[in-house]
């Protein structure tokens, strides 16, 4: 039953979302009384009310953790202790993974049976990485002289905001939660506004699990709102934010304006797939060209959401794509048969459909770009493929954010590789060629944090992700991402000689 939609569909109808703010150890409505609600993508209907935070309760949620963090209830543990109370959090939420998994699905329309084998467990495995490194962050002691000791402590900030998007609400939180508490700060997370359930429910989850009370908390509400209130709260000393470069930059100039709290930004990307004439498996690239830009509808920061291919391989390779596109399941989020759900809200599916009508407005071909009629209500949009624009068209360079690729085609590697590298953004590339050499070269030239040679996509908790230029600076995941919520303290201890 598991595996068919109707079993779906009736947890879906007896589900009971939690949309209430969370913090002091309690759950709380919006101080002014306020809720809103948004309409699922996958069908329009509203799950239920959320609090509308503001200022105040922002304000309220931050006095908690601050007063948290100065008693010692979770700084002052033990990195054994706090790991412990980290690993019950991580049994509950794979306890929970069905609920997490569904609250996700109906929030944010990706199929069910993505939210199941990758969110729920990802968001798991992410703060089990944590929880397991706690008791394992060591100091230093610097070289001096034999009279002297140079301790140098790495030290909890204080208390951070983490302000997460919805496109990975429950992965993207954890990568964010886990170093923050495994270091020892008191924490305020705001989801986005387009997916707030599933992440009320891991912190109170957390809470059970037994982070004390005011540790971590979470301000539900509209990011300018609760968001903007959060970015320039005094109370605030660092802010880890994913969300788009616009954003970013505004939370930037309210931190400049705030406290000068440190900033953590990973924003948007317009990644570019190399894809030279000796490439060693067209088919191995075209699949993973086609799961890089139309897995979760494109809403994926790193989608490879441009193909940079030499003409000798251009023409069966964009053939290759469009027929593993025609492949691809698209139907109802909840049946876990679906590949492809819902794009999150009706203001996203405008924003691909304006790109797509500006492509066929200057003469490209396309592949797709049509409204797919999958559920009454819903905002489903089907795979495309668009090529042939101007080298300068706003679809090649700005971020759609939908399952989009475009196709561009060259004559040598080296123009490839400029073509890749004329972008403000840097979060990932690949290329794919059979000349080791030239991969490693082209690969240092790409000014992103990942480059992939012959795959997509691949990853682990071990090694860090994060972009160049405005694709934002800081690190998650790996033990890199430890440097975004804590700082250096150097404690130097004279030590004369005792008399002889």
């Amino acid at each position: 039953m598991r595996d068919t939609l109707q079993y779906w569909l009736d947890k879906a109808a007896s589900v009971s979302p939690v949309g209430e703010a969370f913090y002091d150890g309690a759950s709380h409505a919006a101080l002014s009384g306020e809720t809103f609600t948004r309409p699922s993508p996958i069908d329009g209907r509203s799950l239920a009310p959320i609090a509308r935070c503001s200022a105040d309760d922002v304000d309220a949620a931050v006095k908690s953790a601050a007063r948290a963090f100065d008693a010692g209830v979770w700084r002052d543990k033990t990195p054994e202790e706090r790991k412990s109370v980290m690993l019950e959090w991580v049994r509950l939420v794979r306890t929970h993974a069905d609920e997490l998994a569904l609250l996700e699905t109906l929030e944010v329309g990706k199929p069910i049976g993505d939210t199941l084998s990758v969110d729920a467990p990802g968001c798991a495995n992410a703060l089990q990485y944590y929880a397991e490194l706690a008791d394992k962050i060591y100091d230093e002691i610097a070289p001096t002289g034999p009279c002297d000791q140079a301790l140098i402590k790495r030290e909890p900030l204080g208390v951070v905001a983490a302000v997460v998007p919805w496109n990975y609400p429950l992965i993207i939180a954890a990568w964010k939660l886990g170093p923050a508490l495994a270091l020892g700060n008191s924490v305020v997370l705001k989801p986005a506004e387009q997916s707030s359930f599933a992440s009320i429910l891991l912190v109170r989850l957390a809470h059970e699990a037994g982070v004390p009370a005011g540790v971590l908390n979470i301000v539900p509400g509209l990011g300018s709102e609760a968001g903007e209130a959060l970015v320039t709260h005094d109370g605030v000393a660092a802010i880890g934010f994913t969300g788009s470069t616009l954003t970013g930059r505004r939370i930037m100039a309210g931190a400049a304006a705030s406290n000068l709290k440190r900033v953590a930004l990973e924003l948007g990307g317009k990644s570019a797939q190399i894809v030279l004439d000796d490439c060693p498996d067209l088919d191995a690239a075209a699949s993973a060209i086609a799961w890089s830009i139309f897995y979760n509808a494109g809403q994926t920061c790193h989608a490879g959401a441009r193909v940079i291919a030499q003409r000798g391989v251009a023409a069966a390779l964009s053939e290759k794509v469009a027929a593993l596109a025609a492949t691809l399941k698209r139907g109802h989020p909840l049946d876990p048969a679906t590949q492809i759900g819902a794009l999150v809200d009706a203001r996203q599916k405008q924003k691909v459909a304006s790109y797509i009508a500006l492509a066929r407005a200057e003469g490209a071909i396309v592949h797709g770009g049509d409204d797919a009629d999958v559920v009454s209500g819903g905002q489903y949009f089907e795979p495309t493929i668009v090529a042939q624009l101007p080298a300068r068209s706003r679809v090649l360079r700005e971020e759609i954010f939908g399952p989009v690729v475009s196709i561009i085609e060259v004559d040598t590697p080296a123009e490839a590789l400029a073509i890749a590298e004329d972008t403000e953004y840097g979060l990932a590339a690949s290329i794919w060629t059979s000349d080791m050499s030239r991969a490693h070269h082209m690969s240092r030239a790409l000014r992103a944090g990942t480059v992939w040679v012959n795959t997509y996509d691949k990853s682990t908790m071990a090694t860090p992700f994060g972009g160049f230029k405005q694709s934002g600076f800081g690190r998650d995941r790996s033990h890199h991402a430890l440097d975004k919520y804590s700082d250096l303290k150097t404690i130097w201890t004279h030590l004369p000689r005792p008399p002889a």
